[in-house]
C-alpha cells in the first residue's frame, strides 16, 4: 500500500509598505487627529510606489490587498493600475494601535509614550502590566486572519504599514515602497 503525500498550498504575500506620506496639511482642514490618517502620498511617495511597481516578484499577483488609511490606498490604487490587478480594502490592514483597547484617538505625546513602549519592549506587553497600545502578537493576530482569507490565491500584494510590517513579519522597519515576502 503507497502512501500519498497530501498536497499543500502555498500562498506568496508581498507586503508593500506605502509611499511617503505627503504631510503638508496635516493638522489643516480635517486633517486632525485621526482624519490625518486620510492623507495620501507626496510625489516623492508616488515615484517610489511606481519603482516599486516595477518589481518582476509582483508580476503574476491575482489582487491587492490594502488597508483603509489614504497613504495606503493610494500606494495600492498606483500598484492597480500599474500592474493591472484588482484591488480590495481590508479594514483589520490599518497601522498599529496607540489604544487597542477603547480605540480612542490618543494626543501625539500619549501614543508616542505607546510607540516608545512597543519598542523598547520588542512588542511584547511586560509581564503583569496593562497595556493599552497593541502588541506585536495582537497585530500578528488580525493580519493573519485577514490572509486566511486569501490563502487559496497563488499570489497577493498586501500593502500596509511599516510598524504593522515590522512586528507582524519580525524584520527591521522597511522603507517606503519596500517589499518583504510571506509564504503562508
Amino acid at each position: 500500500k503507497c502512501l500519498r503525500r497530501k498536497e499543500v498550498h502555498m500562498t506568496t504575500f508581498y507586503f508593500v509598505r506605502h509611499g511617503h506620506m505627503d504631510t503638508s496639511m496635516a493638522g489643516k482642514k480635517f486633517y486632525k487627529d485621526f482624519s490625518y490618517n486620510m492623507m495620501t502620498l507626496s510625489e516623492k511617495g508616488i515615484g517610489q510606489i511606481k519603482e516599486t511597481a516595477k518589481d518582476v516578484r509582483l508580476a503574476n499577483a491575482e489582487l491587492i490587498i490594502a488597508s483603509p488609511f489614504g497613504r495606503t490606498l493610494h500606494s495600492a490604487a498606483i500598484l492597480s493600475k500599474e500592474l493591472n490587478i484588482d484591488m480590495k480594502v481590508e479594514t483589520d490592514l490599518h497601522e498599529w494601535l496607540a489604544d487597542a483597547v477603547s480605540y480612542d484617538f490618543l494626543p501625539d505625546d500619549i501614543a508616542e509614550k505607546s510607540y516608545k513602549a512597543l519598542s523598547e519592549n520588542e512588542g511584547r506587553h511586560p509581564i503583569g502590566e496593562t497595556c493599552l497600545w497593541e502588541s506585536a502578537e495582537q497585530m500578528k493576530k488580525r493580519v493573519m486572519k485577514v490572509l486566511d482569507k486569501y490563502k487559496d490565491f497563488d499570489s497577493v500584494i498586501v500593502v500596509c504599514h511599516g510598524t504593522l510590517m515590522q512586528y507582524v513579519l519580525g524584520i527591521p522597519h522597511p522603507e517606503n515602497g519596500q517589499i518583504e515576502v510571506l509564504t503562508y
